[in-house]
């Protein structure tokens, strides 16, 4: 079980270096670690950029969470005889690599994004119910409140809940809110802005070609 955690952590966190960033980096020609907030994220690239770079990003970000969950999922399944808790804990355990991958990314000197388009993916790999569910509910908040961050937090908070309801071992609890701490660590610039009120809204962001 150890050396699995270990060789799953590595692979996790390499997948996570890949960058929805570089991408809009090639079709824009703009390096989002020098605009906006300065990571290389989907909300930046939408803030930054506009709307359909935003997608972009997304999309890749999201695509390596689902991707990690999944095949790791099919390995773990069909290849090794891990318990049922086993398996839960392993797989909670790449998609938190693969964000920290996405939010320290090694070839960007451990600045990257934030992980949020890397949560969804992960999310909707490992329970597509609650993952909509949840997507719906960050979807419904940021309009409400024109803050993406807020959304962001209550993404968060069910991805919590889930872990804790739903997995056969409190472990993956304990995995996501540790993530939904780092998360908080990483949005308290998004938050001291938003109590100042100079924090971009979402309407901002659909001005933008």
């Amino acid at each position: 079980m150890l050396f699995a955690l270990i060789v799953i952590l590595i692979i996790g966190y390499f997948i996570g270096c890949i960058h929805g960033s570089n991408a809009a980096r090639l079709l824009s020609g703009v390096n989002l670690k020098e605009v906006g907030h300065g990571n290389a994220g989907a909300s930046n690239a939408t803030l930054s950029l506009g709307w359909k770079y935003g997608v972009l990003v997304a999309l890749i970000d999201i695509a390596k969470g689902v991707v990690a969950i999944l095949l790791l999922r099919l390995v773990l399944v069909n290849y090794t005889s891990f318990s049922e808790s086993e398996i839960s804990i392993l797989l909670f355990v790449i998609g938190a690599a693969v964000i920290l991958g996405h939010n320290f990314p090694i070839h960007m000197k451990f600045r990257g994004g934030k992980g949020t388009a890397s949560l969804i993916g992960i999310f909707i790999a490992l329970n597509w119910k609650f993952g909509l569910l949840a997507i719906l509910a960050l979807v419904i908040t940021t309009l409400i409140t024109n803050y993406l961050i807020i959304g962001v937090f209550i993404l968060y908070i069910i991805f919590c809940i889930t872990a804790l309801l739903i997995e056969p071992t409190i472990w993956p609890f304990f995995i996501s809110l540790t993530l939904f701490l780092v998360a908080f660590f990483l949005h308290f610039e998004n938050i001291n802005r938003m109590r100042l009120g100079t924090e971009p809204k979402l309407t901002s962001a659909f001005k933008k070609k």
